[in-house]
């Protein structure tokens, strides 16, 4: 196996991929076997024999009956990779025009080959950018993650200005349509009606209104337009 060049050491790119996905997956718990095994496409008995073997290293805390979790150095060489994926991603978006669809599947070819010094040099050319071209976070050098509360657009109530901050990135054709229609991060949005019964959603963006399905609406996650909540508060005073 190919062996990374970043400070994570010598762990090949297969022990990374489990790393950065049980700590996806762990946000809900102890991460079960079924969860890590359909993320990545592997068998339950490939899934069961990694685990071992990363429990042994002292990455994972994991039991065959409740799941498996990080430790704090399994955490720890996570994050490393997720900061060169999404460094990466912005990258590949900025500096080399790739589209939003295409930037995943690029940086994840990259990630596991690049040195935290080639990282560090993307991050000060970006200007050390806290959110990657999808809106999901960066983090930092020491593992610092900024905060996030967004909402999919369905939490939104008609009448609501809000502000586009990350789309979910798990499928690249809604990726490239979302990018088409230009509905993506930063882009001031006003739910202007909601059907009923997960019926589709008329909003407003860039002077125009657009008719979109609830299971999009869903995968546009977004905060209260500031300004809006200024007037909020200025209003109840």
């Amino acid at each position: 196996m190919k062996k990374t060049e970043s400070s994570s050491g010598i762990l090949s790119q297969s022990v990374q991929d489990y790393l950065k996905t049980i700590y996806k997956l762990q946000a809900d718990g102890l991460v079960p076997t079924t969860g890590i095994a359909k993320e990545l496409y592997v068998s339950g008995a490939s899934v069961t024999g990694m685990l071992k073997r990363l429990a042994q290293m002292g990455l994972v805390a994991y039991s065959s009956y409740k799941g498996v979790k990080l430790t704090d150095i399994g955490e720890k060489v996570a994050l490393e990779i997720i900061r060169h994926h999404r460094l990466l991603e912005l990258y590949l978006k900025e500096k080399l025009g790739f589209s939003l669809d295409k930037v995943h599947d690029e940086a994840c070819r990259l990630e596991h080959h690049i040195s935290e010094e080639f990282a560090e040099k993307i991050d000060d050319m970006l200007g050390n950018p806290a959110f990657d071209p999808h809106g999901h976070p960066i983090p930092g050098k020491y593992g610092e993650m900024p905060d996030s509360d967004e909402k999919p657009l369905t939490s939104y109530e008609s009448g609501k200005k809000v502000v586009v901050k990350r789309l979910a990135d798990s499928d690249s054709q809604l990726l490239a349509y979302l990018e088409q229609k230009g509905l993506v991060p930063n882009v001031q949005v006003r739910i202007m009606d909601k059907a009923p019964f997960n019926g589709p959603i008329t909003i407003k963006y860039n002077g125009s209104n657009h008719i979109i399905g609830s299971e999009i609406a869903r995968s546009v996650f977004a905060v209260a337009d500031i300004n809006e909540v200024k007037h909020a508060k200025k209003a109840v005073s």
